[in-house]
């Protein structure tokens, strides 16, 4: 039954009801529905708007209703299409006209945009202490084993041996600026809509900064019409959700890597891992592999929001229905990907050996190399170019860059001395990189007490 409306003179199609109703998917919203509505009458009985006795019959009533749905008791009708009308309409079921002096001053429109914003609060409250509880994890992981050192990479090949340590504080970084773009989204969507009504306001006078106050919105919205067409604070959070899966996948494509026979790098625990059905040997990195297809999950939420919000006018258009969907889904994805990786992060055991082993190639010290002989004066494109002379004719006369004699060495690097023979160690060319942002065991074990002071205390950077 069309229950808001004098309109029409019959029920819509049932495939027109089925193609409107949002309830199936909107129903998370009821508590903050709940809260917004609660506000509202409160205000609309200190402004003389609605008598008083009948805005506390309505605040007892809503609250009677969340126990109800908090305990499950609740049965939500399609018929009556979202979330907004099946509370409104057990209220006015339960009431009569006393409930229905609810929805005055208000539309649907700017009861939506105030609903997702209390509920993207708390959500973001939740992913931002997820996140800073996976920072911890990758600190407590590189604390545990900050003298390690592996190869680092670029173009997918052994570039420059780094400490383990110094890897994941890398994404300890990336996570830091996740976080700061999660509380400056919140920030930024902390503005009460309510009140803005379908688009033009109202003549009735609320008090739209009282109710601001109560539900805890820095501000009431000051454009009625931006109030309800606007969901760019949806895609913003979207967009950080993005990033921030685009950072784990980043690092699942890293611990892929490091669990594979090439590398051996690690080993993750049994909890974390799945078989083959057909190889019994096997023993996967699913939780990784994972994560890295469902942050194109995320990333097409975004491609979803930013498509459907392109072409619409102001201000509310029923396309924005489909707002919610993509963005309850980048939520509960990435919840579920941060409640397992830090965890299985926490549990994995380094393989120090395989990894020193790796980084042992004199080849990874190459560019230690040139630098010393920048060091000592000469310009680094010349420098580059004699080492890479050097590693041509180790490689065509089969010798290894720290086997040579310094007299085959000054064959193409003239301007050698002893110590350059000394440079082809791991463990000396991370130590050499004392600079700040270096990976030598001096800077690095100053970032990770760093974080665990930061992390302790929870208090942004």
């Amino acid at each position: 039954m069309a229950l808001w409306s004098g309109r029409f003179s019959s029920d819509p199609d049932e495939v027109v009801a089925a193609l409107s109703e949002s309830i199936s998917f909107d129903q998370r919203l009821y508590a903050y529905d709940i809260a917004g509505s609660i506000a509202h009458v409160k205000m609309l009985a200190a402004t003389g708007i609605v008598p008083m006795a009948d805005a506390e019959s309505i605040v007892a009533e809503l609250l009677q209703i969340r126990e109800q749905i908090d305990a499950g008791d609740f049965e939500f009708d399609t018929a009556l299409e979202d979330i907004h009308m099946n509370i409104e309409s057990r209220l006015i079921e339960r009431l009569g006209d006393s409930g229905a002096h609810i929805h005055a001053g208000r539309s649907r429109n700017d009861q939506i945009a105030t609903d997702i914003r209390l509920y993207l609060r708390d959500e973001i409250n939740d992913i931002s202490s997820r996140v800073r509880d996976f920072q911890k994890a990758l600190v407590e992981l590189g604390s545990a084993n900050d003298s390690v050192v592996l190869p680092g990479l670029t173009h997918l090949q052994n570039a420059q041996p780094v400490l383990f340590a110094h890897h994941l504080l890398a994404y300890v970084e990336m996570l830091e600026r996740d976080h700061s773009r999660l509380h400056d989204c919140r920030v930024r969507l902390n503005e009460l809509p309510l009140g803005a009504g379908a688009l033009a306001g109202s003549t009735l006078p609320l008090d739209r900064q009282q109710v601001a106050a109560d539900l805890g919105f820095d501000r009431a919205m000051r454009n009625s019409m931006d109030a309800v067409a606007s969901r760019d604070f949806a895609i913003e959070l979207v967009a950080d959700l993005a990033i921030l899966m685009t950072h784990l996948s980043r690092l699942s494509e890293d611990v892929i890597l490091w669990v594979s026979q090439a590398c051996d790098y690690i080993e993750l625990d049994d909890a974390f891992c799945t078989g083959s059905s057909l190889m019994p040997q096997k023993k996967n990195p699913d939780i990784a592999e994972l994560t890295r297809g469902k942050a194109a999950r995320v990333s097409g939420a975004l491609v979803s929001l930013l498509t459907l919000m392109k072409g619409l006018p102001l201000c509310y258009n029923r396309d924005m229905q489909e707002d919610k969907e993509p963005l309850f889904d980048a939520i509960d994805t990435v919840k579920l990907v941060l409640a397992a990786y830090a965890p299985m992060m926490r549990t994995a055991t380094v393989k120090p050996e395989n990894m020193a082993a790796a980084a042992a190639d004199p080849a990874l010290m190459a560019t230690d190399l040139a630098e010393w002989l920048v060091g000592h004066g000469m310009p680094f494109r010349t420098a580059h170019h004699r080492v890479g002379q050097y590693v041509a004719w180790c490689r065509d006369n089969g010798v290894g860059l720290d086997k040579a004699s310094l007299e085959q060495m000054r064959e193409t690097i003239p301007e050698a001395e002893p110590s350059c023979l000394e440079l082809f160690t791991a463990v000396r060319s991370v130590e050499s990189r004392d600079i700040i942002g270096g990976t030598a065991p001096a800077q690095v074990h100053g970032q990770l007490a760093f974080w665990r002071k930061e992390l302790e205390s929870d208090s942004p950077v």
